[in-house]
């Protein structure tokens, strides 16, 4: 009578494999859901910033200026570096605004140029800081005193 022992430990061999495998796939699984959940996450407090952002700006374009002279009201009260017909803030990992040394994220705002009068328009974009991809953007419009 032969042993059964060689049949016993390859059926083990097989189950351990197929424990790997199954281990090796969840494990994948849980590491792209955690990329997606941060990915996910930033577009979210992204979309808040800007649009927080966005309702400074118009808030700012209530008293009739430019386009420009508005992006300049809107970034002093939010703390932003203004030039010319734009303004720039910069948030660290956190979400909280960052003095440029910590930065991981920066809000672009600027003025687009609509061709009508009395009516201003803006581009709002958040981007990871030193990569190209934006992670979330808006448009707004306000009615202001002078064409953009």
């Amino acid at each position: 009578m032969k042993s059964k022992t060689p049949l016993a430990l390859m059926e083990q061999s097989i189950m351990v494999l197929v424990f790997a495998l199954a281990a090796a796939l969840c494990l994948r699984v849980f590491v792209w859901c955690d990329n997606t959940s941060k990915q996910d996450e930033a577009r979210d407090y992204a979309s808040l910033r800007a649009q927080s952002a966005a309702e400074q700006i118009k808030h700012a374009g209530k008293a009739g200026g430019s386009a420009e002279e508005t992006l300049a009201a809107a970034a002093q009260s939010l703390g932003a570096s203004s030039s010319g017909s734009a303004f720039e803030l910069q948030y660290n990992k956190d979400w909280t605004v960052s003095d440029g040394k910590d930065a991981a994220y920066v809000l672009k705002a600027e003025t687009v140029d609509t061709g009508i009068s009395g009516l201003c328009k803006a581009h709002i974009s958040v981007s990871a800081t030193g990569k190209s991809n934006v992670i979330f953007e808006i448009d707004i419009a306000w009615q202001g005193g002078r064409a953009a």
